[in-house]
This record gives C-alpha cells, structure tokens and sequence, in this order.
C-alpha cells in the first residue's frame, strides 16, 4: 500500500508519501480501506518529536474514515463493507477510570498516530475499538474530519465545564478544529457564545456556525472586547487550547465563579496562576483530553445528523502531505484539511 511516513523529525520536507509494508489483520483488528483522512495539530507536534512514538518510519494521523475490508476472527461490531470512522484513543479497560466510563482518563491511555502508528495510509488495522459505525449516507471527507476534534469540544464544554443554557462561553481560535467545533456544541446547548479569530473571513465564518460576538484578537486585546460586550463581567466559561500565550487574558475573561478548560498548548505549556485571585474569584481549572466513548457517541450523533457540521478548508491527495502541514502551521483557512489517498482520485 502507499501511505505518509516520515524517518526522522523535522520540518514538512521530512513527509514522503510512497510504498509501505501491507497491515495484517490480527484476531481482535478490522482492516479497513481509508478513504480520507483529516489533520488535526497533533499530527504537527508528531512530526517535529514532540511527543513522538520513536520507531521509523512513522505514519501519522489520527483521524480518518473508510470501508471495512476484513476483520478477525475475534470482532464482533463490524463486517465487511461497514463504513467506519477512527476513535483515536486507546485505553485499558481494565482500570478504576476505565471501570468507571472515563477512557481518556486511563492510566495507559494513548491516542493513535501521537504514540503508534498512525491512519493516513490506503489501508489501516485497528482494534474494534478504535472505530465507529458512520451511516452510509455521510460522505467520508466529513467522517474523517469529525470525530477527534468534536469528541474534544464536547468534553470540554459538556462533560467538563458542564455548560448550561443561558451561560456564555468564549471560544478562542474559532478557525480551529476543536474551536469550531466548540462554537457549535456551546451555540446547541444554548450558550452565549464568544469567538476568537485573526481575519474578517474568519470571524464571518464563526458567527455563521453560532458565535454571537467575534473579536479579531491582531487588533483588540480580547479580553478587553469580553469586559466591554459584559459590562465588565466576564464569561461563564473560557475554551482555551492555545495555552501561555493567552491564558492570562483567559483569565481577565471569567466572570467570578467562571471555568476555564483546557486541552492544549500550542502557545506554550507553562503559565502562572495568581492563587490569590483563584481562590477570591472561585475560579475553576478543568484539564481535558479526548473524550469518553460516551462523548464521541453523543456527539458524533450529532454530527452524522446534520446538527454539527465540520467545516474542511481543503481536500488534498496525500502526496501533499507537506501542503497540508503547511496550511495548519500557517493557520490558513477555516476549519480542518482533509487528505486523500491518491488512489482514490
């Protein structure tokens, strides 16, 4: 088969896209013929080594969906000729948070292509596990691009911050995958909803999929935006995945007894917290990782109905792989960059 590898760390010119060694099926695995895969900024901290599974050559990819092709003898959810999309995280099932619902809290807890191989390839195996049933009716470029970031976005926002109608929550890099999902889970649920964005277009974009108030953060500072639209209140909640580089504005956002969530650092892992300001302000600090089984199939329900629609800047064959890591370095577009296995165009 051909697939995306790279042999060592670095920059875009480390992807090759070429021949690779076929999978093969073990009893508890469905092989699966991808039709499309989708970039999320994971795939960038892999590329570069950190964090990195450090075997070569390394797929990458965490998202993709396509026709089950084969399965062991062990599986018994799937069968030949399913469409199926990748639930990236892999868990024990056998520890307390594991027993108790909570897969991405497991103690061994990993997500596929960060700390194994990786799904942007023709032909994937994966535990049954790691996939979801996608009704035939929804078209495999929105099955690949839906179920990592909005599973995130969902925890976040439902299973961590546990918004209610009514509240307001700021959004920061709506253009993003997990940002745009999260405009639209915190619109659904009934929320006030706040948006960051560095364009106009981009902006337009999220008040389109919900957001009530877009601020363009190159030109205000957005927590200054949140004080005056609040009349010096704040939000109920603040979705921050970006980290150091805006987490004390995150903090200036919340309103007393307000929540931040978190899920990444693409701005830097280390910040300071005023504990004074903390525990005076009741403030919480909710980390959040993936999602549950029971977030993805709550909102991936959503997504193949129509409810949630995941918006795909591009669709590129494969053997552009390095055009798609740019255009996320480069934050260009609204939304995720889906690839194609050139075969399948």
């Amino acid at each position: 088969m051909n697939g995306i590898f790279y042999e060592e760390h670095g920059d875009t010119d480390v992807l090759q896209y070429g021949e690779l060694p076929d999978p093969e099926v073990s009893r508890d695995e469905v092989l699966v013929d991808v039709k499309a895969g989708a970039l999320n900024h994971l795939d960038i901290w892999t590329r570069k080594g950190m964090p990195s599974p450090g075997e070569f050559p390394h797929i990458p990819g965490s998202d993709a969906a396509g026709v089950v092709t084969e399965v062991g003898e062990d599986v018994t959810r799937f069968e030949t000729g399913d469409h199926v999309a990748v639930a990236a995280g892999s868990y024990c099932g056998e520890c307390e948070h594991c027993r108790a619902g909570e897969h991405s809290q497991c103690v061994e807890y990993t997500i596929i292509g960060e700390h194994s191989t990786g799904v942007h390839s023709e032909q994937t195996t994966l535990p049954e596990e790691n996939l979801v049933h996608v009704p035939d009716h929804v078209d495999f470029e929105t099955a690949a691009a839906a179920p990592l970031v909005f599973q995130t976005a969902w925890r976040m926002l439902h299973s961590r911050a546990e918004i209610e109608a009514g509240e307001s929550v700021l959004v920061l890099g709506a253009s993003g995958g997990v940002g745009h999902a999260a405009v639209q889970i915190a619109d659904h649920a009934g929320c006030e909803v706040f948006a960051t964005g560095s364009t106009e277009a981009k902006l337009d974009a999220a008040r389109e999929l919900g957001a009530d108030h877009a601020v363009n953060y190159e030109e205000e500072a957005f927590d200054e935006f949140i004080d005056e639209q609040t009349d010096g209140r704040g939000v109920d909640v603040v979705v921050d995945h970006i980290g150091a580089a805006t987490w004390d504005a995150s903090m200036n956002s919340l309103a007393k007894a307000g929540r931040i969530v978190t899920c990444g650092a693409t701005g830097g892992p280390t910040v300071e917290v005023n504990v004074a300001d903390l525990f005076w302000q009741q403030y919480d600090i909710l980390g959040s990782t993936m999602g549950a089984n029971a977030d993805i199939d709550a909102v991936l329900e959503l997504v193949w109905d129509g409810t949630f629609e995941p918006q795909i800047r591009d669709v590129l064959p494969m053997s552009e792989a390095a055009r798609a890591h740019e255009m996320l370095e480069e934050r260009d577009g609204f939304g995720k960059v889906v690839v194609v296995p050139d075969s399948e165009l």
